[in-house]
């Protein structure tokens, strides 16, 4: 049952919001322990919501577009008075004294939250394997990974445990998700979506964002929690979300451009695997049946984004985890000096892949080397904006893979840190640009496993990777994906 069926009867009193929960709080008993999509069931708080929408409901007071859809929340997300890990022993147990504005938003559209969901830890990583409490698993394959960082909110949604949930986007973390366990998953305009109350890992690339089981759903969410928000400086002051009402638009004479260089045209990056430039080509096919005016375009700083984003984003990591120092909140483990104590709480408190980052990125950041790595990744950076404008001039969507691969077996990547890192290939440059993008299901791979099709768009544009994407979705359901 989709979001929008369920919130219509919710809302018509033709099924109680707690019998919906019900539900899926069954499902999720039945085989949460097998998937691991949660650090948290908040069963008793989600029941007190479903009976206050029910109570709005029989009074005849409105409810909002989400009322008495369970919905799972990205555990990077501050829940007032709920724990707050972002996966991470430093903060286990932590619970902040506030919510993040999504938060506060989606509880005024009448979701109902389930519980705060598996990552990787602060979410850096693609596989949900670095978690401080164990890997989230693959509910179409749970001997493969789910992807990362938001495996949990990916799994949730596929496992039925709710038919929304959010995430948050860095490098790909929704998307890439989203691909690996065959449902749609979408990142915003940069500042088109608070990000007050998110646990910040890189400030100039996070994006929160939606999963759902199909391309309305993920638009209905969309328009719940994007739009301005004073308590966040980077918030674009005058975005109106209108991305439902791009559905049933179709790209009769859309200009759409297939990105060579990630689709593996000449010069494209490595590590496109036959069966997902496949599929993608068979949705270009399925757009141009639509009447969409296809054309092969170039980028040529694509190829160079996975190594920006590996300076950039680590060195903003260095910068914002520096809090996590033992004395405000969070682990603390006792030492003789404030720099011992310092050292073995983060010692203690950190997995391998964030002190990895850190590293990383305090090394980028230094003197000497400033110039070096991190200046030349903002040039970078600087070009790929350029090149993606100047595309965007002829062009109205761009079309690539989502991720290079279909999900793949637990610890296959995880002792390879640049194997691990290559599947982000082709949703990066959408975070160094801040340009939204959208991964829809399009077929399945050799293995029988889902395929992404990656929808990109020029910033503010949101609603258009929601117009592409259902097109691209009908032509799936429809027998146009192999």
């Amino acid at each position: 049952m989709s979001a929008r069926s369920i919130a219509a009867a919710v809302a018509a009193g033709e099924q109680s919001a707690v019998s919906v929960l019900d539900e899926h709080l069954a499902r999720v008993g039945q085989r949460e322990a097998q998937i691991h999509a949660f650090n948290l069931v908040t069963e008793d708080a989600a029941r007190s919501q479903a009976e206050a929408v029910d109570a709005a409901v029989a009074a005849g007071e409105p409810v909002g577009p989400l009322a008495g859809v369970p919905l799972a929340l990205k555990d990077n997300m501050c829940t007032r008075g709920i724990p707050t890990t972002c996966s991470s022993r430093i903060l286990e147990g932590w619970r902040p004294p506030y919510n993040a504005t999504v938060v506060d938003r989606l509880a005024d559209a009448g979701a109902v939250f389930v519980g705060k969901t598996n990552l990787d830890e602060f979410a850096m990583g693609s596989s949900t394997e670095n978690s401080a409490f164990g890997p989230t698993r693959n509910p179409l394959d749970t001997g493969r990974v789910p992807g990362g960082s938001s495996g949990g909110s990916a799994a949730a949604v596929a496992a039925d445990f709710a038919p929304l949930a959010i995430g948050s986007d860095t490098g790909g973390s929704i998307r890439q998700p989203a691909a690996f366990c065959g449902i749609v998953g979408m990142k915003p305009t940069y500042g088109a979506v608070s990000r007050y109350g998110m646990i910040a890992f890189g400030s100039s690339l996070d994006q929160f964002g939606p999963f759902a089981n199909d391309v309305a759903d993920a638009a209905m969410l969309f328009d719940a929690i994007a739009g301005h928000d004073p308590l966040d400086s980077t918030s674009i002051p005058d975005f109106t979300p209108d991305a439902v009402a791009h559905l049933d638009r179709g790209v009769e004479g859309l200009r759409v451009g297939v990105v060579r260089e990630l689709s593996g045209g000449e010069g494209s990056v490595e590590g496109l695997s036959a069966d997902v430039i496949a599929r993608t080509n068979e949705a270009v096919e399925a757009l141009t049946a639509a009447g969409a005016q296809v054309s092969e375009v170039s980028v040529p700083s694509a190829t160079l984004g996975l190594s920006a984003y590996y300076i950039v984003a680590p060195a903003e990591a260095s910068s914002n985890l520096a809090r996590y120092d033992g004395v405000r909140y969070g682990m603390r483990v006792d030492a003789p000096t404030t720099g011992e104590m310092n050292t073995a709480t983060r010692t203690a408190g950190f997995g391998p892949e964030v002190k990895r980052r850190i590293m990383l990125g305090t090394y980028a950041l230094s003197a000497g080397y400033y110039d070096a790595f991190y200046g030349k990744a903002l040039k970078v950076r600087t070009m790929m904006l350029r090149d993606f404008a100047s595309v965007y001039e002829n062009v109205d969507v761009l079309i690539t893979p989502t991720a290079p691969t279909t999900a793949f077996p637990f610890g296959e990547r995880s002792a390879d840190p640049m194997t691990m890192y290559v599947n982000d290939v082709c949703t990066i440059p959408s975070n160094l640009t801040g340009h939204p993008g959208i991964s829809v299901p399009f077929g399945v791979g050799d293995d029988g496993l889902p395929v992404g099709v990656q929808v990109l768009a020029p910033a503010l544009h949101d609603g258009l990777t929601f117009q592409v994407g259902a097109v691209l979705e009908a032509a799936a359901s429809g027998g146009g994906a192999s």
